[in-house]
This record gives C-alpha cells, structure tokens and sequence, in this order.
C-alpha cells in the first residue's frame, strides 16, 4: 500500500459517523488504506468502525497517548510510503488526496505536505488550524497563510499556488513514512498543540520542505477535542511553544529568544489577571514551570542550518505587525523565501 490515512480518535464517535464514510468513499481509487487508531475511547467508537467499516483497519491502543504519543504508536505499525494524517473532523472531498501524493512522488525533498484547510461551517473561509500553511515570526510565534491571529480571509483563490511554508497543520498532514520515523515522531512530551511545528521544524533542519499544495482542499471543523478558549489548551501551546524553540533555535540565540518569550508570557498572564480570568494566567504559570522541568535534554547539540536558512519564517514580529501596523492580511506581509 502506497499510502496509509491514519485517523486518530478519542471518544469522537460522533466525527467518524459524519466524516469517515466520506474518506472512505473519496480514497477508495487511490491506492491508501483508512486506518483509525483509538486512543484509548470509552464512547463505543472502537465497535463502532469494526462493525461498521470492516474495510478500515483498526488499532486499539489501551489508552489516551494524546495526539503524540497515539500517532507514534500507530505509524510504528505502517510500512507505507507515505502517511496521511487527519483528524477525525475533517471532510474530504474527491480528488483531495492526489495532488499530494503526486507533489511527494516529484519532490524527493519533501517531507512533509498538506492542502489548504477550509472551514467546515463556513467553506467560503479558511480554517483557523493550518488555513493556507503555516509560518513563525522571529519570536515563534505561528500563524498561517489565510488567517493571522483572529483574522481569518475568506478563501478565493489567492492562495491556489504551491508554496514551501514553515509547518504543516496536524489537521491534514501527509509525511513520508520513513523521514517521520527516522526523526523520532513527534515529541510525545508535547502531547498535543505544536508538535506538528516542531517536527517540520525537525525536518527543515534535516534538509528536507515542508509545502502547501493548493490544488487540494479539505473541511475542517475545528476544536472537536479542547475548543480553543480552554486553559488546558493554552496551557499546552504555551509550554510547548517554549520547548520548540529550546529545541530548535541555533545554539545562543535560543538563550535570548526563549527569555524574551517567557517575559512575553508573563505579560500576557498580567492581562489574564486584570481580566479576572485567574485559571488562564495560572495556566502561564504552569506551562512554564512544566517547561523548565522537561527542557533538560532537549537541545541535541547538532551544527543547525540555522534560523535565516529555513522556509517560512517572518523575519518581524507578526504581534507588532497586526496590532500597531494593521497587516491582517498574509499579502500584507513581506515574506522572504530562504
């Protein structure tokens, strides 16, 4: 098999029945299996596909591993080319998942892949986790071609292109099975939020892109496990964002990027405060807490292609630019490829 879909799934029975028929029905010609890995689920989900779809191959893992440690466990046990990852909230329509395995078959320098991601409940609009490919500013800060911070752009047809990009969203991700493995997965220390930005970032170290391909679109519903204005789930991009630089940053400037960033978190913990949201600032506190414990280790030590050498990154501060100089747009900002 040239091409294994992992879905990875916990407690969304209620996503597989909507979405999964139609990955099935739209991948049946193109040489892929539909695999969904259960982390763990108590809602009935694992029954519900072995009885439902005895076509889709099944693993069972006895627990939630999150997002990490799930899609770990699962592309160990792949032996294709290539694998798809997609979250169980995703509608793919036909035609979908050609043009990037055609994009892989061409571009042995590609490692990883995705389409453009359109809002499940709004299709005119592009979705917040991954829109048109995602992008960092100098400071780590992610954002994504079709939606900067709160400001998503409807989609028509401006971002149509193939484009190297930065990170490619967990969401809808193909990799070549061998690259993921040979870099060690995911960091299942994140457990879920960043870890698709971190291994691209793994990978763009290792010589190998990271693109959008235009020509392919998905649905995405979005927030279906932790919705976006969950302390948990800041929690977890705010640690995670701090050990993703540790990691990858060139050696000295990771120093004075990651003390400026925890100032930068504090600040923002302020503001929490004086808007009376106590469990979001407490959630800055224990994301950095969790940092400082888990970052021992984490720097390999290796000769890095070093920050200005990597696709995808905004050589300005994407804050600054939205709030002081109005750039809400991705066409208003000045992108240099590397």
């Amino acid at each position: 098999m040239k091409t294994s879909i992992i879905i990875l799934n916990w407690n969304g029975k209620k996503f597989l029945q909507h979405f999964l028929p139609s990955v099935i029905a739209n991948t049946a010609d193109e040489q892929a299996e539909v695999v969904v890995a259960d982390n763990g689920s108590t809602d009935g989900s694992p029954a519900y596909v072995a009885q439902n779809f005895p076509q889709v191959r099944l693993i069972k893992l006895d627990r939630n591993y999150g997002f990490t440690g799930g899609y770990n466990r699962a592309i160990a046990l792949i032996s294709s080319t290539y694998t798809l990852l997609l979250n169980s909230d995703v509608d793919v329509p036909q035609g979908w998942l050609q043009p990037l395995v055609q994009h892989m078959d061409a571009n042995e320098s590609v490692g990883a892949c995705m389409p453009k991601i359109r809002s499940f409940a709004q299709p005119r609009s592009f979705e917040y986790a991954g829109a048109a490919g995602g992008f960092i500013d100098m400071l780590g800060y992610p954002f994504c071609r079709g939606r900067i911070l709160g400001a998503i752009e409807q989609d028509e047809g401006q971002y149509n292109d193939l484009r190297s990009i930065f990170w490619a969203t967990g969401a809808c991700m193909m990799v070549r099975t061998e690259i993921f493995k040979r870099l060690g997965g995911f960091d299942d220390d994140f457990f879920a939020h960043m870890e698709e930005v971190d291994l691209c970032w793994r990978m763009q170290n290792a010589g190998y892109n990271v693109t959008c391909i235009g020509a392919s679109e998905v649905f995405h519903v979005g927030g279906g496990t932790l919705p976006n204005n969950n302390p948990r789930k800041l929690f977890y991009n705010y640690r995670n964002n701090l050990l993703m630089l540790y990691k990858n940053l060139p050696f000295g400037v990771h120093v004075a990027v990651v003390s400026l960033r925890m100032w930068l978190d504090w600040m923002s913990a302020l503001v929490f405060l004086l808007q009376l949201r106590f469990s979001y600032a407490g959630a800055v506190l224990k994301a950095h807490v969790a940092f400082l414990k888990l970052k021992k280790g984490k720097r390999t030590g290796r000769n890095m292609r070093g920050i200005f050498g990597l696709n995808g990154i905004y050589r300005g501060s994407i804050i600054l630019s939205y709030f002081l100089f109005g750039k809400h747009t991705f066409g208003k900002l000045r992108m240099r490829q590397a």
